[in-house]
């Protein structure tokens, strides 16, 4: 499956739910079941800058697909970054570097996130794009 595709799935998976505040509900659920990122991991060089709540990813590719492991401190947080996890995950780091996350705005959950938390996660995704055009130099 590609990675549009995956993001197809995604939000038809999550639009099922009518409720835009049961939606961000279950994203949230969901985040919490991502692979953490445990204590002795979460260091400076996983740190994702520029977001209010800490944010800890770790990247790694094994047999030319990605994986993502993450952290937060915030549940909301911990949620919509798994979601970007969740859709990158088992990419390509081609695909990581061109599909651009529309996930958000097609579940309408950008409206609802103030652009601290909108910012912030534009910089998991930035970091994920960076981890990818690293592995293709």
């Amino acid at each position: 499956m590609t990675l549009r595709e995956k993001q197809n799935a995604l939000v038809t998976r999550f639009s099922i739910i009518e409720d835009s505040h049961e939606r961000m509900s279950a994203i949230v659920a969901r985040g919490q079941k991502w692979p953490g990122v445990p204590d002795e991991e979460r260091t400076d060089v996983r740190l994702v800058r520029g977001c209010v709540s800490r944010v800890w990813l770790v990247c790694e590719v094994a047999d030319g697909v990605a994986h993502f492991r993450m952290s937060a401190d915030s549940p909301l947080v911990q949620g919509l970054a798994a979601l970007l996890c969740e859709l990158y995950d088992g990419g390509t780091p081609v695909e990581i570097a061109e599909v651009e996350p529309d996930l958000l705005e097609m579940l309408g959950l950008a409206r609802q996130l103030s652009p601290t938390r909108l910012n912030g996660l534009a910089n998991v995704r930035r970091t994920m794009r960076e981890f990818a055009a690293v592995q293709l130099a």
